[in-house]
């Protein structure tokens, strides 16, 4: 088949290099126009373009997806099916009658659970147990169209969002082509997704990366494995926001207000709703990230200080 490949951010490119080295036809990509990043604010290619440029593969960056130029060249690249990963922007009907197999999008869930644009961070707040990967034909609603495959993945007691999406990512890839593969062959089949077990995973923002600390130890350490990489879980520290690493609960450890912290000779505790938890990194402002017990002695926390 003729394909265009939609997509934009990293986790997207392990998908976009399968389907290129796959039996199927890789036209054009479509991703989000260059953004400014940096210190110096120039504008930079998604990785996904990027992945493109190198490989000399056609790039179109249109502002939306319904304008009119886009469309027509679309209509040009006559493709049979574009597979979606992360793309970031809503395909519009006139978008998606164009291919003749439709748009089948790579989504890191398995749906209906966590329709949205953070699946693998809301299984791991959410402290899921199994997820996986799903491909599904892209309609109008969110996530809502029929699923061709699914795949699953356990949820490790350690996974922070970006070891897991980073697994989803690579294994997805193989789930997509076999998808591509399928409907190539006349073989694949679509399945409505089920009324029951609907979730949602809207985008989780710098506020929900907070780290409330009166709350249970084991959601403690959800919420700061859910926002790492991203948004980045944090806290505050004589006034100062400084960004934590992964934190492990401490079941036999000493009783401790909630924020409170507590310096030992290799461990550094912070108090929870219940059992502490031990601290692994702390990156103040400004500063490089270090061990726990390193920023510590540097700061000379006192007795009864603690995190808010």
């Amino acid at each position: 088949m003729r394909l265009v490949f939609a997509g934009t951010p990293a986790v997207a490119v392990p998908a976009l290099a399968a389907v290129a080295a796959s039996d199927h036809e890789l036209v054009a990509v479509v991703t989000r126009p260059d953004a400014p990043a940096g210190r110096g604010r120039g504008l930079v290619r998604s990785p996904v373009g990027a992945w493109a440029d190198e490989h000399g593969v056609e790039v179109l960056t249109p502002a939306r997806p319904r304008e009119p130029e886009f469309l027509d060249r679309l209509r040009e690249l006559a493709p049979d099916c574009a597979p979606v990963v992360a793309y970031g922007a809503l395909v519009p009907p006139a978008a998606l009658e164009i291919p003749r197999h439709g748009w089948v999008n790579l989504h890191f869930s398995l749906l209906p659970a966590w329709r949205g644009a953070a699946p693998v961070q809301h299984a791991v707040l959410h402290g899921d147990e199994l997820t996986g990967a799903s491909v599904f034909e892209l309609e109008e609603g969110l996530d809502t169209g029929p699923v061709y495959g699914t795949l699953t993945d356990e949820v490790r007691p350690t996974d922070t969002s970006g070891d897991l999406l980073e697994r989803l990512a690579h294994s997805g890839a193989g789930l997509l082509v076999a998808v591509l593969d399928a409907i190539a062959a006349g073989t694949g089949r679509a399945e409505p997704q089920p009324a029951d077990g609907v979730s949602l995973a809207p985008k989780l923002t710098v506020e929900d990366a907070r780290v409330r600390w009166g709350d249970p130890a084991f959601a403690v350490d959800r919420r700061v494995r859910a926002c790492t990489p991203a948004p980045g879980p944090w806290t505050t520290f004589r006034g100062e926001r400084v960004k934590l690493g992964p934190v492990v609960p401490v079941p036999d450890g000493p009783e401790l207000k909630a924020g409170e912290l507590l310096v030992e000779k290799s461990r550094v505790l912070a108090g929870t709703g219940t059992v502490p938890v031990t601290l692994g990194e702390v990156r103040a402002a400004g500063k490089k990230a270090m061990p726990a017990s390193d920023w510590a002695r540097g700061v000379r926390v006192s007795a009864g200080e603690e995190l808010a």
